[in-house]
């Protein structure tokens, strides 16, 4: 039985990493432009090529930030799910995500000036739509269910005055109304540089936790009799997770259900435990994230649907599946 879940986890792996490298290339190839593999070699480490130059200006960032934000928001999922001990738990659906959007729009808004910091007061908006969450769902113990409600409505006032804040700005796409739409097209090698320190170093401080992770699946008596201050282990991991899903939406806009979604696969794939689950949500998130950019930017080309709204139309029937299925969100 050991050696078949070793093989099942390998194979899960490597086909991950195999859709992940021909999403890579299909995403290059998806437009007005197309260059073969050859090609793209040759022009970008040989010699000059302007169809491989300008799939590598107007395409290459966009990719990357969706790698990125896909990992990144596939961890924080799996971060909140283990901080919470509610599986249903997703930056986008309890708040987080919207909450660090408010925040990058007012920046974005009325302090452009300050564009570089815009991840680290999206991250103060994160912890304060977090706070909230958790602070409002506090009666003698957390319910997974009330959670989840006050997430929906933490995450509905945010939107809502993201949105407003839009409509005031006049709709500009290229600043506010990217982040509020969850709008990757117009990104650059700027954005990239931007979100990329962030990103690893909050994928570098979830590593340092999968052991707590696992170790807050027990309860917290018998966590507490190994060792562990559960408290401050939860705020510690919770600010990690925090930081991922902020960051990702201070750059690539709020997406709901990818921190859901991944997660509940990974555990199908490979586990319960967090030495494999983290690392393969990340490379399973990036992977999820470019083929909705993809496929929003093939199904009703030559206008796009952002990957939000397609996050959207497959995670809420598998929200609702899970839902339904579980016997504890009653509580």
């Amino acid at each position: 039985m050991k050696i078949n879940k070793n093989i099942r986890t390998v194979l899960a792996f490597a086909v991950t990493g195999i859709l992940l490298l021909l999403i890579f290339f299909t995403a290059i190839n998806t437009g007005s432009l197309s260059v073969t593999f050859g090609q793209l070699m040759r022009g970008m480490f040989m010699e000059y090529d302007a169809d491989v130059a300008a799939v590598y200006d107007l395409r290459f960032p966009r990719i990357m930030i969706s790698l990125l934000a896909g990992a990144a928001i596939a961890v924080s999922g799996v971060l909140f799910q283990a901080v919470l001990k509610n599986p249903l738990a997703d930056p986008g659906i309890i708040g987080i995500s919207s909450g660090a959007g408010f925040v990058a729009v007012l920046i974005t808004a009325y302090a452009p000036t300050l564009f570089f910091l815009t991840p680290l007061f999206a991250f103060l908006g994160g912890v304060a739509a977090f706070l909230t969450v958790y602070l409002l769902s506090w009666k003698g113990g957390l319910s997974p269910l009330r959670i989840i409600l006050t997430g929906v409505a933490v995450n509905t006032l945010f939107t809502g005055l993201s949105s407003a804040f839009n409509s005031v700005s006049g709709g500009d796409r290229t600043g506010v109304a990217a982040i509020v739409e969850a709008n990757i097209t117009q990104k650059t090698w700027e954005d990239v540089g931007t979100l990329f320190p962030y990103v690893a170093a909050g994928l570098i401080l979830a590593c340092f936790f999968i052991g707590e992770c696992n170790l807050l699946s027990l309860e917290d008596k018998t966590a507490r009799g190994l060792g562990i201050n559960v408290n401050r282990t939860r705020i510690v991991i919770s600010l990690v997770a925090v930081l991922l899903a902020s960051i990702s939406t201070a750059v690539a806009g709020a997406v709901s259900f990818l921190g859901l979604i991944v997660p509940h696969i990974g555990r199908i794939l490979v586990g319960s435990d967090h030495k494999l689950l983290i690392p393969f949500s990340a490379l399973a998130g990036a992977f999820t994230f470019l083929a909705a950019d993809t496929l929003g930017r093939t199904i009703a080309a030559p206008n796009e649907i952002s990957a939000a709204v397609i996050m959207s139309v497959v995670g809420g029937p598998f929200f609702i599946l899970l839902l339904r299925r579980s016997k504890r969100y009653g509580d």
